[in-house]
């Protein structure tokens, strides 16, 4: 609990993926991905709940090795590729709820794929949306002035290229670029209206949280290498 607020952490762990077989089972330091995320938001004591939301027995069954609670299997209609993730936190927020008898101010939403996440940077986020009164916090990291929206393009049915905005066309100095945000999958805190009544993680007050250290989110085998690369080093 943190200034009054109860506090529950979901860590979304589906067993299909496509990129990486058994992603969420993949293992940095020896740790799977999923239990990293989980023993992460238990170092935290501000976060009353922890608790991981899969439809696969195996996930389940190595998560409770690393003292992780499951205590429901997600629905298989919201663990496919097309699955929304305001539809796992209201799923998993709604069943912790009933099970446990009590409701819960703030959730916060771990994805495994950001392993290396510190429990600090996930209580900032946590203080940042209980302060101002956030809807949503979500952490970010500056975007390089080469991957600036500016300066992308799309191909279109003949082959040819434009660029994806049109403000494109300005052709503006680096200088001149405004600085912009990319996500970075290290911590998502919604609080409880935000998920059930807006249905939504961008709330109508979204604050962010910037992060300057190194982070790797896993999507291919590439970046699960640079990870472990990194962190040999």
């Amino acid at each position: 609990m943190y200034k009054n607020k109860s506090i529950l952490a979901i860590i979304p762990a589906r067993g299909g993926s496509k990129g990486i077989p058994k992603k969420n089972l993949q293992k940095v330091n020896g740790i799977p991905l999923v239990c990293l995320a989980g023993l992460c938001a238990k170092q935290i004591s501000q976060i009353d709940r922890v608790i991981i939301s899969t439809d696969c027995n195996e996930i389940s069954s190595v998560s409770r090795e690393y003292g992780l609670d499951t205590p429901f299997k997600r629905p298989k209609k919201i663990s496919d590729n097309s699955t929304k993730d305001i539809d796992v936190l209201i799923h998993g927020l709604v069943k912790t709820e009933k099970i446990d008898n009590k409701k819960y101010d703030v959730v916060v939403f771990l994805q495994p794929t950001s392993p290396l996440r510190t429990p600090n940077q996930v209580l900032n986020c946590i203080k940042l949306l209980i302060k101002n009164n956030y809807d949503s916090v979500w952490s970010v990291s500056e975007t390089p002035d080469k991957f600036h929206p500016f300066k992308q393009l799309k191909i279109n049915k003949q082959g040819t290229l434009k660029y994806y905005l049109s403000e494109g066309n300005k052709m503006l100095p680096r200088q001149q670029l405004k600085q912009s945000y990319h996500v970075n999958g290290i911590a998502y805190v919604l609080t409880r209206e935000c998920i059930l009544d807006q249905k939504t993680r961008l709330g109508s007050k979204t604050g962010a949280f910037l992060i300057k250290e190194k982070y790797v989110n896993i999507d291919t085998d590439f970046d699960l290498i640079e990870v472990r690369n990194f962190l040999e080093k």
